[in-house]
């Protein structure tokens, strides 16, 4: 009500300065048709209906008694005003967002170029140390002339790779997680060793034993068998079910050193041919 007592104050005020600008009815010139059409002969009646003061503004539309139409028409005379304003914000939103897709597109090039080259370079000596810090090294690539492979030796070894630890012999066999730097027939040599044992002595690290090393051949890169993981939430209809499968890598190990290995001798068999002969004597004697 405020809102429209006001309107209708400042409309009465800009109608009150019109009238006491304009000239009143009385004092308007009669038209005549003598104004219009030059010949004098002519008697034709004058139009002497003087034209009001109203007539000569074309807007009548703010003249209106209506409060509402009063209040209508200042919002056409503000819109008016703000159209050019609005039809330029529209222009430069246009423009706007015709630059933002298109910085949208670069910006999806740029994560597809950056998704395919996320991977982490290593420098040599970077791939060194993180295998040092894992527990192992890696020699290089096994070739044919190698004999890696020896016969049994009674002797043993507590390595750590990683977070684990294995007991292993010669010729054994582990599985680790996945070894990063090495491929399959590469030689490692496992650093981080606990324990180191025979048939004679045994040598505990604190917490590794220095100079004692194992040598390993990596045989494959494989995955575990499948764990399924189950999740539930009871009264919440919950329930979530996933697979997973770690990446091992399988170790053949092939020498331990740092430690005195006994001499494999072998008991002496008895000959079995004389026995034989013997039997059979006795048979032909009897």
């Amino acid at each position: 009500m405020a809102h429209r007592r006001s309107l209708f104050t400042a409309f009465t005020r800009q109608a009150s300065t019109f009238l006491l600008k304009n000239p009143t009815p009385s004092s308007l010139p009669s038209l005549s048709v003598s104004s219009h059409f030059p010949n004098p002969s002519s008697s034709l009646p004058i139009f002497t209906k003087p034209l009001s003061s109203f007539a000569q503004w074309s807007h009548l539309r703010f003249f209106s008694s209506d409060k509402q139409s009063d209040h209508h028409s200042n919002e056409i005379v503000e819109d008016h005003g703000s159209d050019d304003d609005e039809v330029e914000d529209e222009d430069d939103d246009e423009e706007e967002d015709y630059e933002s897709k298109e910085g949208y597109d670069d910006d999806d090039e740029n994560e597809n170029v950056s998704v395919a080259s996320r991977k982490k370079v290593y420098t040599k000596e970077e791939k060194e140390a993180e295998a040092e810090a894992i527990g192992y090294k890696v020699v290089g690539p096994l070739q044919k002339d190698d004999r890696v492979f020896k016969p049994y030796e009674p002797v043993f070894a507590v390595v750590q790779i990683g977070s684990h630890q294995f007991k292993v012999s010669n010729r054994d066999s582990i599985f680790t997680e996945r070894l990063k730097f090495c491929e399959v027939n590469d030689k490692l040599i496992l650093n981080k060793v606990l324990l180191v044992g025979s048939d004679s002595q045994t040598i505990v690290g604190r917490p590794t034993v220095p100079y004692a090393t194992v040598h390993a051949v990596v045989e494959e890169h494989a995955l575990n068998a499948k764990l399924i993981v189950f999740k539930k939430k009871r009264r919440k209809n919950y329930r979530r079910t996933n697979g997973h499968r770690q990446e091992l890598t399988k170790l053949r190990i092939t020498d331990i050193q740092g430690i005195e290995k006994p001499q494999n001798v072998l008991p002496e068999k008895p000959p079995k041919a004389a026995a034989k002969k013997e039997k059979e004597k006795v048979a032909v004697t009897a």
